[in-house]
């Protein structure tokens, strides 16, 4: 007499243990993932981080000091869509554990003291509203006060909607703030990862001396659909990814994860202006 085993429904994976990489479908345990900075060891897709992780992946140990971690958005216009701005902000704040959009603060990276910014996907899709450019700006004020490079990560759909012209004025104003440490000749380090697009990318994210990437990151002020729906043309392959990007001069370099701190770190020391420097001009 043969045995015949029960056929019950096939039993899901528990999502606290494993990960699916999107690009190659291999099953990756979590915690080796982590282990590997949220990087898929097979095909190296770099899976979306939050910002509190990045900054511990990118700055010296014990040395990031949080700056302006109150700041709150008003709601000038009582902007509703299927919930008030108010709630919505709730909502993202119980979502993503942050306050806003961005963390900025004060730090080392690789012993070089500077000042950074880091956006957090996970709050309203990184979106950049008033307080992501007043926080942003106050980033780059103390960056000029002190002498100390700028870096911002980015990773952002584009300016937030519910703030209106409000949003979008945070492009110029940005914009305006890294202009003087220009003038100053105090450099600004821009990092995009995935996803940077729309006024983010059409402003400060792309402004930077240095320009850097994550590997595969979209990178784009629209997205590809809308783009190939506007010219009427096929869109080639790769394209709004950093790779293309960098090849079509827009990116400087495109750096891995794993390499992403130390290169930080070579450059910003390397541009550093050193104590009584001073900045001719003709």
């Amino acid at each position: 007499m043969r045995l015949r085993m029960p056929f019950g429904r096939r039993k899901e994976l528990p999502s606290h243990l494993w990960t699916q990489c999107p690009d190659c479908g291999e099953m990756l345990f979590n915690k080796q993932l982590a282990r590997n900075m949220n990087v898929c060891p097979k095909c190296e897709h770099h899976f979306k981080i939050g910002a509190r992780e990045r900054i511990e992946m990118l700055v010296d140990k014990g040395s990031f000091e949080e700056r302006d971690p109150l700041l709150a958005p008003g709601d000038p216009l009582g902007f509703t869509d299927t919930k008030g701005y108010p709630q919505r902000i709730e909502a993202a704040r119980a979502k993503s554990g942050e306050q806003e959009a961005v963390i900025t603060g004060s730090a080392r990276i690789g012993g070089t003291p500077v000042e950074l910014g880091v956006m957090d996907f996970e709050f309203i899709g990184g979106s950049m509203g008033s307080v992501v450019g007043e926080k942003l700006v106050r980033a780059a004020e103390r960056a000029l006060a002190e002498r100390n490079p700028l870096v911002i990560v980015s990773a952002s759909g584009g300016a937030r909607m519910q703030e209106g012209t409000l949003a979008l004025m945070q492009m110029a104003k940005v914009v305006a703030a890294t202009a003087r440490l220009g003038d100053a000749g105090i450099p600004y380090v821009s990092v995009l990862t995935d996803p940077t697009t729309g006024g983010v990318l059409a402003s400060y994210g792309s402004l930077g001396d240095l320009v850097l990437a994550e590997p595969k990151a979209l990178i784009g002020f629209s997205g590809a659909r809308v783009t190939d729906q506007t010219i009427g043309e096929r869109l080639p392959a790769g394209f709004q990814r950093a790779e293309f990007v960098r090849d079509h001069g827009f990116v400087d370099q495109v750096v891995p994860r794993s390499q992403l701190r130390d290169r930080i770190a070579f450059f910003v020391s390397a541009l550093r202006p050193t104590a009584g420097e001073v900045r001719w001009s003709l």
